[in-house]
């Protein structure tokens, strides 16, 4: 086995990495100018929606994982937006649906990232509307060099877009001409409608009152009366086969606020991680740990079968558990107390046996037997075949993603978010507006008496899934990675060689990364590949011959295929490091 390694940057101004790299420079420049790492997620989040609309949008939504040094409180940054008033199971029912599309207008729940950025500017950055959305309006008025994939993807749906969706055609295919990878490439209508939100907001009498007034002309102003009008006035062809309205009203985007709570943490030996509540599947990462703390995972070569079968194993009982328990605690208990505590782990542990478990077997925790027998009658139902990451796969190979951001700043606070949603395969495009809305409500199910069924105001279980470390209780990794239902499961074999084998970020980024397809999928079509297993080529063909004869479905990828991840740390003496993946070409790390 071989593996490639660049060196770890330092930074004294700070540490940024993204999945571009002109969003990296961008959040730089903002720690270059005196922001502090709030400043310069925001910033970064911003650029990304330009530079990479195959991948979020802000119609989209987006958690992130926050440490404040002056405070030294972990917290999470809640921006999923819950469904509209009108998102109900019987109107859904009526529209002849039995699975929610993964595309189209129905699929929209209410867009919270741009509230989410705002709170995170207001609340812990220093800087104005103006400030951190400058760059991003710069890229869509004057133009950007479009990266090769977002070409591929435009060009891969051109002749839906012109057929059903124009808008869009409108927008990404501009007087009819496919864009050329490496050309600039505007986005006017999206510059127009940040350019009138800085306007707003400079004409407040101070940065937080403007940066209010931004959220004002967002939710309860002219981008959410434009919102509703074009809801309200167009019928979306979607995955269904079948055009149809969305339910999202200027009235649902009114009441909306994205808020911060306290992550779900867990230890593992001396870590603690901290990650979003189970409205995400962050938790999914705390129940391995601790399904895998009772096995010597630093005794086993961290690329090898041993390693690669027992994180598996263990990934397949914990998403067996997200499938019955989770959802939006608002709504339905979650009973996350269990499915962390050791006696729980203890027994689920010994279900990990030297061959590959077919079955998808949950927990059982008293008093939610009735959920776990409806989910598993659901589940027995479900069609089996290839699992994709989100989502259009009707349409195109070209399907949309997500992109992460990680930031530490010279003071020591940390950010890691994961913004998602509203790419440009999602739904059309708002001609006034020059974006589109998300597709997060098809993680929801159409059958009642489930964590994660339909209902109005209720947050969709989202794949979206930031991360902090601290270690011995000293905040000291921010990490994460795009990649749908894969997120979690690229995030644990990362940390674990971090923390068992390799010490060197890039050198444990850069190890052969594998995924487990054998649970059900988050996104639609809804399906599963049971003893499922996606590895590197590099691994190795002893590797991969001896976990198929353990009884894994094994696909062998290519060489560099899998992955997307990045990660930032902070030394307890202050040092500053940071790592991307060279995975596509496509991630970056800075710092000065």
């Amino acid at each position: 086995m071989t593996f490639t390694t660049r060196p770890e940057i330092l930074g004294t101004f700070g540490v940024v990495t993204s999945t571009h790299w002109i969003a990296t420079a961008v959040g730089m420049s903002i720690l270059e100018k005196g922001g502090n790492a709030f400043d310069a997620a925001v910033a970064t989040g911003f650029a990304l929606n330009i530079l990479e609309p195959h991948l979020n949008g802000p119609g989209g939504d987006m958690p992130a994982l926050l440490y404040t040094a002056a405070t030294g409180k972990t917290e999470v940054l809640c921006a999923q937006g819950p469904t509209p008033a009108g998102a109900t199971i019987a109107h859904y029912k009526a529209e002849g649906l039995d699975l929610i599309p993964g595309d189209g207008l129905l699929s929209t729940v209410i867009p919270g990232a741009f509230d989410g950025w705002m709170l995170m500017l207001r609340d812990y950055g220093t800087m104005t509307v103006r400030q951190v959305m400058e760059p991003a309006i710069h890229y869509a008025e004057h133009g950007h060099p479009m990266l090769p994939r977002v070409a591929a993807s435009i060009a891969g749906l051109a002749g839906f877009f012109a057929d059903h969706w124009p808008t869009s055609h409108a927008t990404w295919v501009p007087n009819g001409h496919l864009p050329k990878a490496g050309a600039l490439f505007k986005n006017p209508a999206l510059a127009r409608t940040w350019t009138r939100l800085v306007a707003e907001a400079d004409a407040a009498p101070t940065r937080e009152a403007g940066i209010d007034a931004a959220r004002d002309a967002f939710y309860r102003g002219f981008v959410a009366e434009e919102i509703d009008r074009f809801v309200r006035e167009t019928a979306v062809m979607d995955a269904s086969g079948t055009p149809h309205k969305g339910v999202l009203t200027a009235q649902d985007m009114a009441g909306y606020r994205a808020h911060v709570e306290p992550p779900q943490t867990a230890t593992y030996q001396d870590w603690t991680i901290a990650k979003t509540g189970p409205w995400g599947q962050g938790p999914v990462f705390l129940q391995t740990l601790k399904l895998l703390e009772g096995i010597d995972i630093a005794a086993m070569d961290p690329s090898g079968p041993d390693f690669v079968h027992t994180v598996v194993e263990a990934m397949k009982l914990a998403f067996a558990d997200r499938e019955v328990y989770y959802g939006d605690p608002d709504f339905a208990p979650v009973p996350m107390d269990v499915l962390l505590s050791e006696a729980y782990n203890a027994d689920r542990r010994a279900l990990i046996t030297g061959t590959a478990s077919p079955d998808l077997i949950p927990g059982t925790v008293a008093g939610f037997e009735d959920q776990r027998a409806r989910t598993l009658s659901m589940i027995a139902g479900m069609e089996q075949g290839a699992v994709y990451e989100p989502t259009m796969a009707h349409l195109s190979e070209k399907r949309g993603d997500t992109v992460h951001i990680d930031v530490i700043d010279r003071w020591g606070n940390m950010v890691s978010v994961t913004p998602s949603g509203g790419w440009l395969q999602s739904s059309p495009i708002i001609p006034a507006l020059g974006f589109c809305l998300n597709s997060r409500a098809q993680m929801f199910w159409l059958q009642e008496g489930l964590p994660t069924s339909l209902a109005p105001g209720k947050r969709p279980r989202t794949t979206l899934t930031p991360s902090i470390a601290l270690r011995d209780g000293v905040p000291h990794l921010a990490f994460g990675t795009p990649g749908g239902d894969q997120q979690d499961q690229w995030q644990l074999s990362f940390f674990l060689r971090h923390a068992h084998h390799e010490p060197n970020l890039q050198a444990a980024i850069d190890l052969p990364l594998f995924h487990s397809t054998h649970f059900p999928a988050s996104f639609y079509p809804r399906t599963r590949q049971p003893l499922g297993v996606m590895i590197e080529g590099r691994a190795g063909e002893a590797t991969i011959a001896e976990l198929r004869r353990r009884g894994h479905d094994v696909t062998v990828a290519g060489d560099w295929d899998i992955g997307r991840l990045t990660a930032a740390a902070r030394d307890p003496g202050g040092l500053l490091r940071a790592a991307a993946t060279p995975r596509l070409m496509q991630a970056y790390a800075a710092g000065r």
